[in-house]
């Protein structure tokens, strides 16, 4: 059995860091400070994330026979998460982002590739009888996976698994699709910016009461400023911990992660809520997704647990 099984995408992440990047255009050339290749996308960070904390994860995609497919495939199983499940399509690319970065703020440049070639129904019921959470991440990145999100989640719902959904930004700026698919959503986890355009408010509380009406559990990641979550009851509202910030790429997805850990051990949504805050923060401290992910007692050491 899983923890948690992931259906997503899988690509690495060129990081080019300077804390005052700028690119200009007509051939200019501009020095950066670091570089990395690292494990990229949503879904893998997450899947790092949560496999880092303890929990026993699973992941179903898409990757090309080539070398970014390759350097993915080996640096999750390093990290364990059980690839069994992902499909290597030689007649597909590996899809790549570059990330410039200045620490607290990023652009992304993003080559999709085999980014959204799953499908729904390659999810089969078998695979999510193996577990007790689906998660998905980059909705608008997985243009195959789409069409078929609702039934797959209504069939993890009915083979017993919560569910959970980061829809993440969506590069048409159209923001669709979400009327049919929120009430199915157990967890939703927008970071601010994703919220406001989804819910087309002007504020957050407004985007947590629109979302919030169609779905049951909702937190929107507010970076420096924290998180703050709500489940139809009640609104909770978590402070951002005080790290020194070297990269933001991932720290969501490690709130993610850090999210639903709490979730599957049935804690209140508070401590759910700052667990996970602790998680993002701590994932910042270096370069990538990844490196700087925290094990549950790495967080254990800095967090105010009241529960203990």
């Amino acid at each position: 059995m899983y923890d948690v099984l992931v259906a997503g995408e899988i690509n690495p992440d060129l990081i080019l860091s300077a804390p005052d990047l700028e690119v200009e255009f007509g051939q200019v050339e501009t020095l950066v400070k670091d570089s990395a290749l690292t494990i990229g996308s949503s879904s893998a960070i997450f899947a790092c994330g949560a496999a880092r904390l303890g929990l026993r994860v699973a992941f179903i995609g898409m990757v090309g026979d080539d070398l970014f497919g390759r350097f993915m495939l080996e640096a999750l199983r390093e990290r364990a998460v059980d690839i069994s499940n992902v499909c290597v399509d030689p007649s597909l690319d590996t899809g790549f982002s570059v990330i410039l970065n200045r620490g607290s703020d990023r652009a992304i440049l993003t080559y999709p590739g085999a980014m959204g070639a799953l499908r729904a129904e390659q999810v089969t019921d078998d695979l999510l009888l193996q577990a007790r959470h689906l998660h998905v991440a980059s909705y608008f990145l997985q243009t195959r996976l789409q069409p078929g999100l609702p039934d797959l989640l209504a069939r993890a719902h009915a083979c017993g698994l919560s569910t959970s959904l980061d829809p993440n930004w969506d590069p048409s700026r159209r923001w669709a699709g979400f009327d049919e698919l929120l009430p199915l959503v157990d967890i939703f986890l927008p970071n601010e910016t994703e919220a406001l355009s989804l819910a087309r408010s002007q504020t957050v509380d407004e985007a947590l009461t629109e979302l919030g009406e169609v779905c049951n559990l909702i937190a929107i990641k507010q970076g420096a400023r924290g998180a703050i979550a709500c489940n139809g009851e009640c609104v909770i509202m978590a402070p951002s911990m005080s790290v020194p910030v070297v990269d933001t790429v991932g720290a969501g997805d490690s709130f993610d992660a850090g999210f639903i850990y709490g979730y599957l051990r049935g804690w209140r949504l508070e401590r759910c809520l700052r667990f996970a805050t602790a998680c993002g923060a701590l994932s910042a401290r270096r370069t990538g997704g990844t490196t700087g992910q925290p094990t549950r007692e790495e967080v254990q050491a800095v967090w105010d647990d009241d529960d203990r």
